[in-house]
């Protein structure tokens, strides 16, 4: 079966790494070829290309010349099936797979048109209503069957885009357990040594991209009253710079953390990172998933995280974690002193933690409903709307 996958790149994010991994475990069955809109200089593009899989680029060149450029992909190799995956290569694979008999099948990574967007300074109302429309329009129309991350991301669509809950399949995200490793005293010490970090300070750590949805600030923001109750805190940000990077600086600066809080930029050896952690902390405003919070726990880190839908599916609040409102400094130096302050509760909840994982999130469980939903949407074909 050939599946012409469409996506903007292959750089830093969850869904990138998700389908990087998904095709690099997917059976023999299944002939890939990625189309990457962009490229990416941070990210699983060169691993992916270098374990193999046949990676392609569009480039510039608007949507017009992006869909007729994949028109003629489709006309060349044929495949039984178009994937696309985040906005612009949703609009590019549809408009492109539309009248030919090749299905498409979107995968619904997050939650775009959540109202805290308009908060964010980078989005104007008039283009995120424009986008709303255009991905709505071509969902409804132009694409056969869709995947959601998590059951929020699917009750999401269904309310913004107007898409029919019964052409969406729920599949959860999932993590390769070999790559991630397994925690341990002595890899937490490695760990450490490598990072520069002196003595055993209570290591909070945070990842992901520096950008509005991410909140970042205000885990920085929460930093004077986190220290107030734990003297020897240390929080580390790792993630690629954004359009929030001046203002996660400028917070920093006015909070005065005078090196207990450290940007550690865009790291390839997150696993590592997160194997000196005590604590993993994920402040977002909106989530589809989290793919950080996967990782995390197959590292065994007790989490603080914002009480959002699709984290509550995610983790177990009470158990392997403790939610809180998003956008509140307040509630995460709480949530986090108190934990720091028992840390036979963080040890029990980081177990519970690994086990979520392996129960719930490794990569083969979900590579392989992945493979089945590719063969069966590619066998139904492409159904009138």
């Amino acid at each position: 079966m050939k599946v012409l996958f469409v996506i903007n790149g292959l750089g830093t994010g969850g869904a990138e790494r998700s389908l990087s991994e998904t095709l690099l475990l997917a059976p023999g069955g299944i002939t890939p070829t990625v189309v990457c809109l962009n490229r990416r200089a941070e990210g699983v593009q060169d691993p992916a290309i270098d374990r193999g899989l046949d990676v392609r680029f569009l480039g510039s060149g608007g949507l017009i010349g992006r869909v007729k450029a994949l028109r003629g992909l489709i006309d060349d190799l044929r495949p039984n099936l178009v994937h696309t995956t985040i906005f612009e290569a949703d609009l590019a694979g549809r408009l492109a797979a539309a009248g030919t008999e090749v299905p498409v099948l979107t995968s619904l990574v997050n939650t775009p048109y959540e109202a805290v967007r308009l908060q964010d300074p980078e989005v104007k109302a008039w283009k995120l209503r424009a986008a709303k429309q255009m991905d709505a329009w071509t969902a409804r129309r132009l694409t056969t069957h869709f995947h959601a991350i998590t059951n929020a991301v699917k009750d999401a669509a269904v309310r913004d885009l107007r898409i029919k809950g019964s052409t969406i399949t729920v599949i959860e995200r999932g993590r390769d357990p070999e790559r991630l490793g397994e925690p341990s005293s002595a890899r937490r010490e490695r760990a450490r040594r490598s990072l520069g970090i002196d003595g055993d300070p209570f290591v909070l750590l945070s990842v992901g991209r520096q950008e509005f949805q991410k909140g970042q600030w205000h885990l920085l923001e929460a930093m004077p009253a986190i220290d107030s109750r734990v003297p020897d805190a240390l929080l580390l940000l790792a993630g690629r710079h954004g359009n929030a990077s001046p203002r996660l600086r400028d917070v920093a600066a006015r909070m005065s953390l005078n090196g207990r809080a450290r940007f550690l930029g865009h790291r390839d050896d997150v696993p590592e990172v997160l194997a000196a952690a005590d604590l993993f902390v994920f402040p977002s405003l909106y989530e589809g998933l989290g793919g950080a919070l996967i990782e995390a726990m197959a590292l065994g880190l007790p989490i603080v995280a914002s009480d959002l839908p699709a984290i509550r599916e995610v983790v177990e609040d009470g158990r392997n974690a403790v939610l809180v409102p998003p956008g509140s400094p307040a509630a995460l130096s709480a949530a986090v002193a108190d934990l720091a302050e028992d840390r036979d509760r963080c040890r029990r909840m980081g177990e519970r933690g690994r086990e979520i994982f392996l129960e719930r999130f490794t990569l083969e469980r979900s590579a392989s409903r992945m493979v089945e939903l590719f063969e069966r949407v590619a066998s139904e074909g492409r159904r009138p709307r």
